[in-house]
Order: C-alpha cells, then structure tokens, then sequence
C-alpha cells in the first residue's frame, strides 16, 4: 500500500507515489588526525556533498525523478531537457539555505516539485522552510515532505504550505491521513490560510 498522502483542493487521500527520490551516493567524511585520533572535521555540524558524489549520483533516464539540491545545481545543464518537460523536483535537506536553489532557479514554479527531507522528527526547521517556499519565493506546485515524517506533524506541515507527505514506512499512511482533521478551525493564520479566525468569522452573523 501507498504511504504517500497528497492534498487535493483541500481533500486529503492516499495516493500512489509517481516520484522517484535520487540518493547521494555514500562517501567518506573529511578526516582530520589531532593527537593520535581521528576525529570527524565538519565546518557547519551538518553533512557536506563532495564533487565525487555528485558525478556518481544515478539519475535514470527515464520517469519522474526527485534529485538532490546539489546535484540540481551541478547537473542542471545535463537535466534542463528533463526540466523542461517537468519530470525533474528538487529535494533539500533542512539544513540548505534556500538561497542557493534560488540562485540557480529564479522562477521556481518551473519545477513540478520541491520536497524537503527531515533526518529526524524533532528538526523543526522544515516548517520554516516550507513557509518561506509559498510565501516569500511564491511557490505554487506540489511541496512534498518526507524522511522521518511521523502522524503528529502532518497538520502543522499543512499549515506550513505542504500538500504531500511520504510517511515513513513502518507507519500507517491512514492513520496520518486522519490527522489532516485534528484541528476544525485553526485560530492563526499560516501558509494555507493567511488570515487569522477573527477575520474569517463574522461574530454578529
């Protein structure tokens, strides 16, 4: 069964998956030796992409394809034609600045799809790049999130601008599909409904 629950002019369902998600091949961390160990040496504290992984990245030829932001950005002259026919989104990790898929892609709605992937659940970073995706850079196509997305967040990930979620394989896509409907009327507004309740309602009607 499916585990990919998408949103459809606001109707929530279970749905088969058209995408394929294109993974970095795995590679050695820089090391650096201090006094005899060998110590792990990452400028940021989050995973870097090297050139070597970026020209071993398998992209089939054929299909609708999810490539990483790295290999987006080096590879874009070898995947426009895949571009131009929409069978190529971009997916980042929460820890990418969303400025380096703008630098490279000014017009973002040229992109059937954007996902975010989150390493663990409690990273709440997704929710503000989400927003920032609809609001400030005025995406409008299929924003999906998936990795270790878990029933408890998929109302807030809508709220946040995310239409599709890819729920995690030992979890149960119907059970997260009702949670869409934990919350009848939200009080603040957000990336799905920018006006708050008090401007929704009319008190004296």
């Amino acid at each position: 069964m499916s585990n990919l629950v998408k949103l459809n002019n606001g109707n929530a369902s279970i749905v088969e998956n058209e995408w394929t998600v294109v993974s970095l091949p795995a590679s050695q961390v820089a090391e650096r030796k201090q006094a005899g160990k060998v110590v792990l040496f990452k400028l940021t504290g989050e995973k870097t992409v090297s050139d070597e992984q970026i020209a071993n990245t398998v992209i089939p030829a054929t299909g609708k394809v999810i490539v990483p932001l790295s290999v987006f950005i080096a590879r874009k002259t070898e995947l426009q034609s895949r571009i131009n026919t929409n069978e190529i989104g971009v997916w980042i990790s929460t820890h990418e600045p969303l400025e380096q898929l703008i630098e490279q892609q000014a017009d973002l709605n040229i992109l059937p799809i954007i996902a975010v992937h989150v390493e663990r659940f409690a990273d709440g970073r997704i929710f503000s790049l989400g927003t920032l995706l609809r609001t400030r850079y005025g995406f409008k196509n299929e924003l999906r999130a998936f990795g270790d997305v878990l029933r408890d967040q998929l109302f807030f990930l809508k709220r946040s601008g995310f239409d599709s979620y890819l729920i995690r394989a030992d979890r149960n896509a119907a059970e997260a599909l009702q949670s869409l409907k934990d919350f009848s009327s939200p009080y603040q507004g957000a990336a799905d409904e920018a006006r708050p309740a008090f401007s929704r309602y009319n008190r004296l009607s």
